[in-house]
């Protein structure tokens, strides 16, 4: 979302938040009634998100991956080899 001529606000309704985001509001949606995605809460009858919110659940999303974390990489890591199952 691009910073627009009105007022900077620490909070984003949800199809604010889903273009933040890239996301479709549908996403969000379905990954709130499923408790998944980024945290967000009720402000009277309209769902918010925090914008700081917002930008931890993605970091915490790259470093999840695999792709962008080595240390979760299995390919970067020696093979190990297997034991003899003795029986």
């Amino acid at each position: 979302m691009q910073p627009s001529s009105r007022t900077q606000t620490a909070f984003l309704n949800l199809p604010q938040a889903a273009e933040y985001l890239g996301l479709s509001p549908n996403t969000l949606y379905v990954w709130r009634h499923r408790r998944q995605g980024p945290p967000s809460f009720r402000m009277g009858r309209r769902v918010m998100y925090r914008i700081t919110a917002l930008d931890e659940w993605v970091r915490a999303q790259e470093q999840a991956d695999s792709r962008t974390n080595r240390a979760l990489n299995p390919l970067a890591h020696k093979p190990q080899r297997r034991s003899k199952v003795r029986r």
